[in-house]
Formats: C-alpha cells, structure tokens, sequence
C-alpha cells in the first residue's frame, strides 16, 4: 500500500512538473497582467515615473469621453456586420464542401482557409488598394460605371465601419466554415439520405437536420465569435493606421491608444475593465438564451 501510494505521488508530481511550463507562462503573461490592470485602474501612470493613486478618477474620465461611448457603439456595429453573417455563410459554405455532389473538396476547404493564415500585413495592403480613396481604387472605379462619387472609405463614418466588417468577415468565415464542417462531419448521412428519399429540399436539409444536430458547434462559434467581435483591434488598426479615427475606433483600439500613444495607462486599464464585465454579460446572456431554448424544446 505505501510503495503504491508513494508510487502514485511520484507520477503526479511527474505530471505537474510537465504541465508546469503552461501555467508559468500564464501567471507571466496571463494572470499577472490582468490583475496589474484591475490594480494600475486606480493609478495615474505614464509607464516611466511614480504611480499616482487617483481612487475613481480614471473611470470618471472615461465615462464622461464621447469617444469612449463611439468606440463601444463602433464595436458592437462593426461585430454585428462582421460576425452574423460570416455565421450564415459559414454553415451553407460548410454544408456545401460537405455535400458528395462538389468535386475537388479538399482542394475547395484549402482555399476558403487560406485568408485565416495569410498575413494580416499582406490583408492591409490588399484591403488598402481595393477601398482606396481615389477614383482609380478598384470598389471607386466599379462605383463609377454607375455614376457614384468616390467614397471615402477610411474617412467617411458608415464606409469605414463596412470596409472592416469586410475585413473580419473575409478573414474568419473560412475558419468558422471549418468548425461547421467538422460538426456536420459527425452528422449521420443516413438522415440526408431518408430525408431526400421523402423529397425534402436542400433548404429543408438545412433547416431541419443540419442546423438542430449542429446546436453545440453553433454555439461555440457564436460564444467565440462575439468575444472576438468585441475584442475587436487588428483590422481596425491595419486599415486606419496608428492615427485610428473616431469613425472606426473600437473598444481595444480606444484602451490602446490611451496606453501606447497617450502614455495614459490608468485610463486604459479602466477601460479594460469596463470591456471585461461586457464581455462577461455578453456571455451570460448568450448562456442564458440557450439554456432558455433548450428548455423550451424539452418542455414540448
């Protein structure tokens, strides 16, 4: 019994040793960061002198900042635009490179994959001349065969918030399609073939098979998708530049031009926070709606 027991805490200490890196690293990188913000909120700091406590003064500022309320209504529009529909697509591209009907699959779930890797300086670059301001910029020069202006489109407030949309959409509907993929995988294809064999059409596919056996990985990419869409920074920054504008900043481009271009870092831990418990909300509502649903349907 003692040679078993002592045997058994020498493997579990074989474990923990193994498994120690990673939560090293998270306590570094992770956990410490996130409590120095909740502590530095409080604290004026520039990032070179003396801390300065100012008790609630960061936070009064920032509610009271109009740029403050623009970039939490830019980030929910620009995650609305962006997140909804590459969940739409994301299914019925999914359904389609799942279907037996399409040749060269493989090759197909390759492609629409490739934006999710390709380089976001390389997407920048992409994105800037195809929504260039200029007459010649290639959305402007099709534009024109209509007889419409030239827009602006890191200028203009609603141009701004379509051309990121865009953006995150191209960038993660193929990643999403993959996750709907791998769910329908797992699907029997014996319900398609009953249902075809009934004469159900491919949008009654869709409806009543594909999307009820897809729930928990609709869920998942709906969790992950709006704490993405909320943290929200990348494309907005690439295609606006360090000098973000009001019309396209969002929540993590507001806390860190606070940060690293205002050296204001207690106003930008305060926003921080702020953005975590919208997180969180956000989250619990999302929970709350599918426990609801599925509760109703247990019900009937």
């Amino acid at each position: 019994m003692k040679k078993s027991l002592e045997e058994k805490k020498k493997t579990a200490r074989t474990a923990y040793l193994f498994i120690s890196p990673f939560f090293l690293l998270y306590a570094v990188f992770g956990l410490f960061p996130m409590l120095f913000s909740f502590y530095l909120a409080f604290f004026k700091w520039n990032g070179l002198s003396e801390m300065t406590f100012v008790g609630m003064e960061n936070f009064n500022f920032i509610f009271t900042d109009p740029i403050f309320y623009e970039a939490i209504k830019n980030t929910f529009i620009i995650g609305l635009l962006g997140t909804a529909p590459q969940i739409i697509v994301g299914i019925l591209l999914a359904f389609a490179l799942n279907s037996t009907l399409i040749k060269f699959r493989n090759t197909f779930r390759t492609m629409i994959f490739l934006p999710y890797v390709t380089s976001i300086v390389a997407v920048a670059i992409i994105f800037g001349v195809i929504f260039s301001n200029q007459e010649a910029g290639f959305i402007n020069y099709i534009l024109s065969f209509f007889d419409i202006e030239p827009i602006n489109w890191n200028i203009q407030n609603w141009p701004v918030k379509i051309t990121i949309s865009i953006m995150v959409f191209w960038r993660w509907v193929g990643y999403n399609t993959i996750i709907f993929l791998a769910g329908m995988q797992s699907i029997p294809n014996a319900l398609y073939e009953a249902a075809k064999i009934d004469g159900a059409t491919v949008w009654q596919q869709i409806r009543l098979i594909t999307i009820p056996m897809l729930k928990p990985t609709i869920t998942f990419v709906v969790f992950t998708a709006t704490i993405g869409a909320l943290q929200l920074f990348t494309e907005p920054l690439v295609f606006l530049g360090r000098n973000l504008r009001q019309e396209g900043i969002t929540m993590v481009a507001y806390l860190w031009k606070d940060a690293f271009v205002y050296n204001a870092f207690g106003t930008a831990s305060a926003a921080a926070i702020v953005l975590f418990f919208i997180i969180i909300i956000f989250t619990g509502v999302n929970l709350l709606l599918t426990n609801r649903i599925g509760r109703t349907k247990k019900a009937r």
